[in-house]
């Protein structure tokens, strides 16, 4: 569509709502703007609902401002309309002063009874919102009426709703203040929700001018079915209360940043409160309050709450009604699965739990510490996952491979990750999780490996009153991608990946027909060799020695039509000896044996057993044992199985590319000569 012949379909919306010699002035406007095609009227009118048009048309005051005033109109698009069912209020779509996008304040008056504000916001994509409806930036029309005022009309993807208060409200209520709508609240058209209990705390600590503070503020406020508990309303304090409430700040969901934290009223030296919201992908939204500085009575750590009722625009502000209270921490991992499994951010993940019997969950109520590693609703979603579910006793492996019993919080992580990749053991002392934290302070990235799965913290430090619960993007233990792609995203497998890249052995890893065992030494296996073999470790990373590498790394690789667990070789071990593997060229032979004692970590409190690689007279940790993949196995060693005579650097028994082509140079140099003499 052409500027021109949007503008002169705007002048169509706007002046056919206005008086009979208005509508004269939109003939003159169709018959001079020869832009305007056929085809553009039928896309304006797609934008343009006849539903608005009528509205616009049935009321007299829209009518007389459009007629004879500058205006603003935000205007909702015909699917904002089909999605819609409540009341159209025309008039709240106005205001009474003319704003290009770019003009737009902070906030408006409308025109609707009260002049209740709409408030305007941008986010980082430089989106510009009005209330919880996006301006769609290419549809923004601006035009003189006859009256020589200027007038802006913006398309919006929804419509705008104001406060709704009830057919029998008693009083009349216009554009309330947050306070006035807590004590109004059984008037409010708000879906059943009740807000006495937070209502009265909120009395009781004598708060009332914070929900009257003038400004542009979010307000957070729990509903009475969150308060079931009877000791939880004892709990709001005045910190807590201010912990609901981001000063001057207006946050609509639609317009909010994913996992932005804000600060809230309760952030002061000793106490500091942040706020963020976050959308599921199935389109639920949660807020989220973290304590990052806790006190006696507030302790640090996540709380998560649904958002129930969203975008309820007031005087100063806007209220979301929450379906529990924000900083409070009174509840067990066992009671937030339950809260949350039900119908909430992990109903998948307890339907799972409760679909193999209950055990886990009896089992994590008997933990007096525990941390839960909760795969969310989507990352139940992978292909792979639903055949496992009716396998019982897999599926019990996979969801203790998710419990840890201590308090492992994002803080922990970091210390036990500041020297190397975390190591924590599960509730099988044989399988464990190795956390890597990528960044600092809030774009820190934190990841977990187990069973070969590599899994992002989406949503970490939600706090109970005997642990943790980290939200995660996927199931642990379910692998999902080759041997390959494991080793290109792994942070320890770094060197090795490198290495079979330039040696072009890492062609073959991809290949679903074979079934790989890969021993992979850990990148600071590697680091070892370079002060056992130094001039040996130097030629391995060099493009020259290729030859060399790959060899080294064809000995690392069996390929046989099945994987070789760790377990397996044991077996094999006991019962022959020595066990000898397939390899590309030739085989491996090597014994392994379980051994107990600290092998992940020196500074632990318990022991577990481990696994022990005799190969050449030499014993090799294997640090990480059975990494699943979807074409093979993955060991992960603490040593490469290497001697110093596999790369000879010294006699000339090796020579590189470069110093055959010094040689050859030099011989053709010495036959020229002798020709020439």
């Amino acid at each position: 569509m052409t500027s021109s012949g949007l503008r002169a379909a705007a002048a169509l919306l706007l002046l056919c709502a206005a008086t009979f010699a208005a509508a004269a002035e939109l003939s003159d406007k169709l018959r001079d703007d020869s832009e305007l095609s056929q085809s553009t009227a039928k896309s304006f009118r797609r934008l343009m609902p006849v539903r608005f048009y009528s509205q616009v048309e049935q009321n007299p005051i829209a009518n007389a401002t459009l007629t004879l005033r500058s205006c603003t109109i935000f205007v909702p698009t015909n699917e904002a309309f089909q999605r819609y069912k409540g009341s159209i209020h025309v008039l709240y779509h106005i205001t009474t002063a003319a704003f290009s996008k770019e003009q737009l304040p902070k906030s408006v008056s409308s025109d609707m009874e009260g002049n209740p504000p709409l408030y305007i916001t941008k986010n980082r994509n430089g989106d510009i919102y009005v209330n919880n409806a996006r301006i769609i930036p290419s549809l923004s029309v601006e035009m003189t009426n006859r009256e020589g005022k200027r007038q802006v009309m913006h398309i919006i993807d929804e419509v705008l709703q104001p406060l709704s208060v009830q057919k029998n409200a008693k009083d009349n209520i216009n554009n309330p203040d947050a306070m006035q709508f807590l004590q109004m609240a059984e008037q409010l058209e708000l879906n059943d929700f009740h807000l006495r209990t937070y209502r009265s705390q909120v009395t009781l600590a004598k708060k009332e001018s914070v929900y009257q503070s003038p400004g542009a503020h979010t307000f957070l406020i729990p509903i009475d079915e969150s308060f079931k508990l009877s000791a939880r309303s004892g709990l709001v304090d005045a910190k807590v209360i201010d912990g609901h409430v981001i000063p001057n700040t207006v946050i609509f969901t639609a317009a909010s940043q994913h996992d932005d934290p804000k600060t809230s009223a309760a952030f002061e030296d000793l106490l500091k409160v942040t706020v963020s919201f976050f959308k599921q992908k199935d389109g639920k939204m949660y807020v989220k309050s973290n304590t990052i500085v806790g006190d006696a009575k507030h302790r640090e750590g996540v709380v998560l709450a649904e958002i129930v009722k969203a975008n309820i625009p007031v005087q100063n502000g806007v209220v979301h009604l929450i379906h529990r209270p924000l900083m409070i921490i009174d509840t067990t991992v066992t009671d937030f699965l339950k809260e949350n499994g039900e119908n909430g951010a992990l109903r998948k993940f307890y339907e799972v739990i409760m679909d193999n019997g209950g055990e886990v969950l009896d089992d994590i109520t008997n933990l007096s510490e525990v941390t839960i590693l909760a795969p969310s609703n989507d990352a139940w979603n992978a292909s792979l996952i639903e055949n496992l579910l009716r396998n019982r006793k897999k599926m019990r492996e996979i969801l203790n491979m998710h419990i840890i019993r201590d308090r492992l919080n994002v803080d922990k992580i970091r210390q036990k990750n500041a020297n190397m990749i975390a190591q924590v053991p599960t509730v099988n002392n044989n399988t464990f999780l190795y956390f890597n934290v990528k960044g600092e302070g809030t774009d820190a990235v934190i990841t977990v490996e187990g069973g070969g799965v590599n899994a992002t913290i989406i949503q970490a430090d939600v706090a109970q009153t005997n642990g943790y619960v980290h939200i995660i993007d996927r199931v642990l233990g379910v692998p999902h991608t080759t041997v390959l792609g494991k080793l290109e995203s792994d942070p320890m497998m770094s060197d090795t990946y490198k290495m079979g890249q330039f040696s072009h052995f890492n062609d073959q890893l991809n290949n679903t027909q074979r079934r790989f065992t890969y021993f992979v030494p850990r990148d600071k296996g590697w680091q070892k060799t370079e002060l056992d073999y130094p001039s040996a470790h130097k030629k391995l990373f060099m493009p020259d020695f290729s030859y060399h590498s790959k060899s080294i790394l064809e000995r690392h690789l069996a390929i046989a039509d099945h994987v070789f667990t760790m377990k397996d070789l044991v077996q094999y071990s006991e019962q022959a000896g020595n066990v000898v593997l397939p390899t590309f060229r030739d085989s491996l032979q090597l014994r392994v044996e379980e051994e107990a004692g600290h092998l992940h970590d020196e500074n632990a409190s318990h022991e577990w057993t481990g696994y022990v690689i005799i190969w050449n007279y030499k014993k090799i940790n294997v640090y990480r044992p059975d990494v699943e993949c979807t074409n093979g196995i993955i060991h992960v060693i603490d040593y490469p199985l290497l001697e110093e005579k596999d790369v000879v650097v010294s006699g000339g028994s090796y020579l590189t590319e470069s110093s055959i082509c010094i040689i050859l140079a030099n011989l053709i140099m010495i036959t020229v000569a002798k020709i020439l003499n």
